[in-house]
């Protein structure tokens, strides 16, 4: 796929899988910064947030302090994740559900990458973990719903 699309509850064991591998590369003698997804891979923050509270204007940020001060270390390993990778991004919390984030934001129909000095175009396509993964097919990306092993084997 051109892309891997996760959710929390499976990418943020993918990310941990990554940095075991860089630990496992520097163990022995390797270089770690070889260990990268080698698509592009976008992890979006919504199925573990909380709601404590609701019915006002201040309401999503309110809550999204809250998610940050109760999962301070999860987000600190997530950023340093971001920073460490190539190809991997984290989208926070409160900036949306991941299917209509993937769609909104994320989804190119098209992308261009330089190889061998050349241009080339190649259509988006996507395997993601969460269930409406298959709700960009709507904008003519073509887009499967996959397990979490299954878009970590995809990233690699």
């Amino acid at each position: 796929p051109a892309r891997v699309l996760m959710q929390d509850f499976t990418g943020v064991p993918a990310v941990v899988d990554l940095a075991a591998m860089r630990e496992a590369m520097r163990s022995l003698g390797g270089e770690p910064e070889l260990i990268n997804p080698l698509s592009p891979a976008d992890l979006v923050i919504d199925h573990s947030v909380m709601v404590d509270y609701f019915g006002s204007a201040d309401a999503l940020e309110r809550n999204a302090e809250l998610e940050y001060t109760r999962n301070g270390e999860r987000y600190a390993f997530l950023r340093w994740g971001q920073s460490a990778f190539s190809n991997f991004r984290v989208v926070p919390p409160a900036t949306g559900i991941v299917h209509q984030v993937n769609i909104e934001y994320l989804a190119s129909v098209v992308f261009s990458r330089e190889v061998a000095g050349v241009t080339r175009a190649y259509p988006d396509t996507v395997v993601g973990t969460d269930s409406h993964t298959t709700m960009v097919n709507g904008l003519g990306v073509l887009g499967w719903g996959v397990g979490g092993i299954e878009a970590e084997a995809a990233m690699l």
